[in-house]
């Protein structure tokens, strides 16, 4: 089990094909995480992008979109360790809570971005009829 683990959702009101263009967006990866280096292992189009990190860290990353009511869930998953060394327990608890930080303040940068202007409770820009009309 890798010693930094973190699994983190968040729903955003806004559709699932806007939220991958954001996170397709490979100029933003050196922007949210400038430390770990990313290679496409599974590009998922619409429904998001698994990669392989390399370097001072060593493992997997993935965002996973799963469109839920009128918008899309973004579940998000790092699994890593440091490359070639262990980490001792107060470190990787460290560790994990600033990725866990790190991850909301992404998360987060793409919800407030895609849902600007939105009142709270209201359906998204451009949707039309009732989010409940299933």
């Amino acid at each position: 089990m890798p010693q930094i683990d973190v699994i983190d959702e968040t729903f955003i009101v806004a559709p699932g094909a806007a939220v991958s263009a954001i996170v397709h967006d490979a100029a933003r990866w050196r922007e949210w995480w400038p430390d770990l280096h990313l290679a496409v292992l599974t590009d998922r189009h619409d429904a998001g992008i698994r990669w392989t990190v390399s370097g001072g860290q060593v493992g997997s990353m993935e965002v996973w979109i799963e469109p839920t009511g009128d918008g899309a869930t973004l579940h998000y998953y790092l699994r890593i360790e440091p490359a070639g060394r262990t980490l001792r327990r107060r470190a990787a608890r460290r560790a994990v809570r600033r990725r866990i930080i790190a991850t909301k303040r992404v998360c987060w940068a793409i919800k407030d971005e895609l849902e600007a202007g939105r009142a709270i409770g209201e359906p998204r820009r451009g949707a039309s009829g009732s989010s409940n009309s299933r």
